[in-house]
Order: C-alpha cells, then structure tokens, then sequence
C-alpha cells in the first residue's frame, strides 16, 4: 500500500463535516500492482495516523470490490506506470464510511 500526497488526481473536500473523500486507485509498475490513496489537500485534523486511514480505506475498498476480478481487470486496461482509478471513499476519522464510489476498470 502506498499513500499519495495531495496533488493531480486527489479529490478536495476542504472542511466537510461528514467525512473526508480519497481517491483510490491501482497503480502499475513492472514488477507490482500499488494500492493508492490520494489524500486531499484539506483533511480534517482527526486524521493523526496516515497509515492507520490508508489502511481503513483500503479494507472498505477491498470489502466492496472482488480484489481478484479487479486486479485482473486492471492487468488488462493499464499500462505500466499508469494507475487505474478505482472511485472514492468518504470517511471520518471515526472510521464510519459515509461514502463510496468504487468499480473495477471499465474493460
């Protein structure tokens, strides 16, 4: 797992109350898939441990989508040193998921 930085791609809730929304995706490299978490540029300061909500956000997407269908899917739609998109999740800090918008790679 790997979290990404706020920058290109990485969704901006500023200060809303009911959660914060992190881009997910799947990133190619060629020897590995990544899993990514785009954090956004305003997160709520509830958030102390980085590794602790790319690990939350990771379990969601994973209990959502079949991690096996989806990886396969992404082996076939992305390029090496591209990354596939997978939607978001919305999240507090609390861990409760307000959110999530999460499809495999369309084929």
């Amino acid at each position: 797992m790997e979290g990404v930085p706020t920058g290109d791609g990485a969704p901006d809730t500023g200060d809303d109350p009911d959660g914060d929304t992190f881009g997910v995706g799947v990133h190619v490299t060629s020897e590995e898939f990544r899993f990514v978490v785009h954090v956004p540029s305003e997160i709520d300061s509830g958030w102390s441990d980085p590794d602790e909500f790319q690990r939350l956000i990771e379990e969601v997407t994973w209990d959502t989508l079949d991690q096996r269908a989806t990886l396969q899917a992404v082996a076939r739609t992305t390029a090496e040193g591209e990354t596939a998109t997978l939607g978001t999740v919305t999240m507090r800090p609390d861990g409760e998921v307000v959110d999530r918008s999460l499809a495999p790679p369309e084929e």
